[in-house]
């Protein structure tokens, strides 16, 4: 018999991390943390020049699903970042196939700058909290990222065994 689940028991968790989500992904956010650093960029360019700096070298399909875009968009917003010697496209080393992005020297600096800016956003959050209760979230949030990622396409596997 298959036990009924508590569906309203992450609830909340789902709620803040949806509300995380938004305020990392508000554009007005970008926007301001493009002035405030200083720089000239394209706010449609500025999350894709971040993950490229963060996780690149990265194919452009990866990209395009941090991003949530289709990899159509992200391979013509690469290719304006690319025009603008901010990052360039290689093939994989393992995979000719696969077309990625790498940060370049420009792309570099521009990212230090917009990096040096989220250091103070974060500073001013985490002003009134102790340096262990930060730790903490970190520790915690990494550890929730790396189970929640090893639980891709574990959804197709239940849906099979239930109808089995």
């Amino acid at each position: 018999m298959k036990s009924v689940q508590n569906t309203h028991k992450y609830d909340a968790l789902h709620n803040c991390l949806l509300t995380i989500a938004g305020a990392l992904n508000r554009p007005q956010r970008d926007v301001a943390m493009i002035k405030a650093a200083g720089i000239d960029l394209d706010r449609a360019l500025f999350p894709l020049l971040v993950q490229v700096s963060r996780f690149g070298p990265i194919g452009v399909g990866e990209l395009a699903d941090r991003v949530g875009r289709d990899y159509s968009t992200v391979s013509r917003q690469v290719a304006k970042l690319e025009e603008t010697g901010l990052v360039k496209r290689q093939k994989n080393r393992q995979d000719k196939r696969i077309n990625e992005a790498a940060i370049t020297l420009d792309g570099r600096a521009m990212t230090d700058k917009i990096d040096a800016q989220r250091v103070q956003v974060y500073q001013r959050v985490f002003r009134h909290w102790p340096e262990s209760d930060r730790e903490t979230l970190e520790q915690l949030l990494s550890r929730f990222v790396s189970d929640f990622g090893q639980t891709e396409g574990d959804e197709n596997d239940e849906q099979k065994s239930d109808a089995g």
